[in-house]
């Protein structure tokens, strides 16, 4: 029989310290919950005082300023070198899209009509879709052509083409060396990135501004906004490609002795060549979104045909112009998407018959030059024959609208009140009715609460900004707006974009409309929102949820849609239902991706700010539409465009940090 021997127990010693279970601190919301607490307890004692609000049409001494400054700018126009730059690369934007717009799109007089006529232009870019991307594209840009002519557009369709490719052209030359330049050197990455962070955050109306102050109003302005909107996506983009190429490649090119120069053309730039393209398409996109903004200006394009509908409330008129700047960007996206993989494919040796395809090019060459002949020598092929098509469309799309408005008047009614009343008025009476340093102090501290000092010491600038600028009370409101907003985005997000991770069918079904509420033009859906709603604060928190929820879902679904299957296999195998999936596996898992469509939502909400202020949402939006449309209100607008820019900044920051801090 065998004996187990156990060992014998002994007593710790007595200098060993004994294990202390660590102390877990209270989660974040818990403390935010207890900030807003005593945010409301004092509210409750001092609401209404020390408010800072001012009269609407009251100015200040640095308002007046800014005023004098744009005074002093448009009387030394003749002999300020600088006005004198910016005027004359403002001509020479000009008379570039001048030229074009006589070559292909207005009569170059004494001719009737232009150089090239409608049949010409339409063969041309054909045949370039058909070199550089194939055949179907081609077939794609030519029904796009045929259908700004067919709904009555043409001219107009041109123009916006025309300042598109020329902003386009101009983002590229000045964009890439840029990307070149922050991708091949971290110090340069820094700074370059917060300029980019400002033209991104900044609204469009507010650079407007300056712009027409140095610029002048026309295609120059136009050009310019458009180059400024459009550029930040090609450099963040090409640089990321260009930063990404494989170390090991790059490590190959220096052992053979290349230069920086030639593993930059012989590699860096082939190989991210992908990337840049993704890069391209988004500043195509972007360029696009400014055509309705750049009509305030006086640019041409299809902006000026929805902006007259706006002033008119005219939903159809809206519509038509709207739908052909979404074929426009349906068609430029599919090209240059399409061009890129064809690039790809002839790289790896596919592509098909290089002799059969120079036969095709050469047969579709011949085709296009007998066009462009006919086109500047019959008048039915240099202008589009006439027709009502765009009218009839439009009528139909107002008279849907008046129905809509009829059956669901109650509905809607009740919707903005129930918003209004349960979401947005409390919160607005608790930013903008508390004391401007209670309001200070609870920001301050929710700021450090979310992302400490990361977050806490730019907010601190930006609030003491807001301060300064002295449109306190404006600017409480214009956040209490935001956050409603956001609020709604993100519920948006949450359901369409968990449904579009878990469905495959639903996310064929919903991505087209998100795509279709990204590229239309914010002031074509604000008209049947202002119809169904009418003039006021809730009106412009719709329009922003159209223009930011399709970011903030699609974000939230490829980062629900990204976590590995094998933890979702693993919670199933446990016995977890769909609802503890998604609530304890596929949210948690996706947190980064939340808080990114958060950031996202919040940044395009507030872009929609100055917008807002032309259906009665009053407040920042309101100021500066005022300064762009009243010379003597100048530095209103400009006072107001620089809060809205500092609130932008601070709350980007908090949300940032908070991500940042979260991850750590």
């Amino acid at each position: 029989m065998s004996a187990t021997l156990t060992p014998p127990r002994t007593s710790p010693e007595p200098d060993t310290p004994t294990p202390v279970a660590p102390r877990r601190s209270l989660p974040r919301v818990v403390w935010a919950g207890v900030v807003v607490a005593v945010w409301i307890v004092v509210w409750v004692f001092t609401r209404g005082q020390n408010t800072l609000a001012r009269p609407t049409r009251e100015r200040t001494d640095l308002m007046d300023s800014f005023t004098g400054f744009r005074n002093d700018v448009i009387a030394s126009r003749d002999t300020n070198p600088l006005i004198q730059f910016t005027y004359a690369l403002g001509e020479w934007f000009v008379s570039v899209v001048d030229f074009f717009q006589r070559m292909l799109a207005e009569p170059n007089l004494p001719r009737p009509v232009p150089e090239i006529g409608w049949l010409g232009v339409t063969a041309i870019a054909a045949w370039i879709a058909l070199a550089i991307a194939g055949w179907r594209i081609s077939l794609l840009v030519a029904a796009s052509f045929v259908s700004f002519g067919l709904f009555g557009y043409w001219s107009d369709s041109i123009d916006l083409l025309i300042v598109t490719f020329v902003a386009v052209a101009v983002s590229v030359v000045i964009g890439m060396p840029v990307a070149i330049w922050i991708a091949s050197s971290r110090r340069a990455e820094r700074p370059v990135t917060v300029v980019l962070d400002l033209m991104q955050t900044m609204p469009t109306f507010v650079y407007l501004l300056p712009i027409v102050l140095f610029f002048g109003i026309g295609a120059s302005a136009a050009v310019v906004s458009t180059l400024i909107y459009a550029m930040p996506p090609l450099i963040r983009i090409a640089g990321h490609g260009i930063r990404t190429v494989s170390p090991t490649t790059i490590e190959a090119t220096d052992s053979a002795g290349q230069t920086f120069w030639q593993r930059l053309r012989k590699v860096q730039l082939p190989m991210a060549r992908p990337t840049i393209v993704v890069g391209l398409n988004q500043t195509i996109m972007a360029a696009l979104a400014m055509a309705t903004l750049a009509a305030y200006v006086n640019g041409p394009g299809l902006g000026k045909p929805v902006l007259n509908a706006l002033v008119r409330v005219d939903i159809g008129g809206a519509f038509v112009p709207g739908a052909l700047i979404v074929v426009m960007a349906i068609m430029l996206d599919r090209t240059t998407t399409a061009a890129s993989q064809r690039g790809e494919l002839i790289a790896r040796g596919g592509g098909g018959s290089a002799r059969q395809r120079r036969i095709v090019l050469g047969v579709a060459g011949v085709v296009t030059i007998v066009a462009v002949w006919l086109s500047r020598y019959s008048f039915w092929a240099a202008e589009f024959p006439a027709t009502e098509t765009g009218r009839a469309v439009a009528d139909a799309v107002n008279t849907g609208a008046d129905w809509v408005v009829a059956t669901f008047g109650t509905l809607t009614e009740a919707l903005k009140d129930a918003v209004t009343i349960g979401l947005l008025n409390p919160l607005e009476a608790l930013l903008a009715q508390s004391p401007w340093w209670l309001s200070a102090l609870a920001i301050l501290a929710l700021a450090f609460v979310f992302g400490r000092l990361r977050a806490l010491l730019p907010t601190v600038v930006c609030l003491a900004g807001i301060r300064f600028f002295d449109l306190w009370n404006h600017a409480m409101q214009t956040l209490s707006m935001t956050l409603v907003a956001t609020m709604l985005v993100m519920v948006l997000a949450l359901v369409f974009g968990v449904w579009m991770a878990r469905s495959p069918r639903a996310d064929v079904a919903i991505r087209p409309f998100l795509d279709a509420g990204q590229t239309i033009p914010p002031f074509v859906y604000l008209i049947p929102v202002l119809a169904l709603f009418g003039p006021s604060k809730f009106t412009a928190i719709t329009a922003a949820i159209i223009y930011a929820a399709p970011a903030a879902i699609k974000l939230l679904a490829d980062g629900v849609k990204a976590v590995s299957p094998t933890t979702l296999e693993a919670s199933r195998a446990s016995g977890a239902t769909s609802w503890q999936e998604i609530l304890k596996v596929q949210l948690p898992m996706a947190r980064g991706s939340i808080v990114l469509a958060a950031n996202q939502g919040l940044l395009f909400v507030l872009a929609m700010v100055v917008i807002g202020g032309l259906v009665g949402a009053g407040a920042l939006g309101y100021d500066v539409v005022l300064g762009f449309s009243r010379s003597e209100e100048w530095g209103r607008g400009a006072v107001a465009g620089i809060t809205i820019v500092l609130l932008g900044i601070m709350i980007d920051r908090i949300a940032r940090a908070s991500a940042d801090y979260k991850a750590t």
